[in-house]
């Protein structure tokens, strides 16, 4: 569970480092408006932090684990916001990248919905 966490927690800090950095080139890579790649780098900040914390609790919070789930869930959702909204201006590329991070989230908030399913039977038992 606490890899888990580091891992998804360290592609939210690579995502905002990224956009924090090169915002314009993505943007441009992408076919997307820069304040699209601007504000998923801010939410991604906000969500590595939470990760990070939660990684650190010995158990892992239960709780917390599933708001993270529903977190990377909203993420998917948003993800595929934006392609309905800006899939006629976006790159093949932009589009193929969209996809197939919205499809490595799905991965993270299945694994994380394990581990917090385990923490909480962990928790019960103890």
């Amino acid at each position: 569970m606490k890899s888990i966490l580091i891992l998804d927690a360290f592609t939210c800090a690579a995502i905002f480092l990224l956009s924090l950095i090169a915002a314009a080139p993505i943007a441009g890579l992408l076919g997307l408006p820069i304040i699209v790649v601007t504000l998923a780098g801010w939410i991604c900040l906000a969500s590595a932090a939470l990760m990070a914390i939660v990684a650190t609790q010995k158990p892992p919070s239960a709780a917390l684990t599933k708001l993270i789930v529903v977190g990377n869930l909203g993420w998917i959702a948003a993800s595929l916001a934006v392609l309905a909204a800006f899939a006629g201006q976006m790159t093949g590329l932009g589009i193929a990248l969209v996809i197939a991070q919205a499809l490595a989230v799905l991965v993270f908030a299945v694994l994380e919905t394990r581990g917090a399913a385990t923490v909480g039977r962990a928790a019960l038992v103890s």
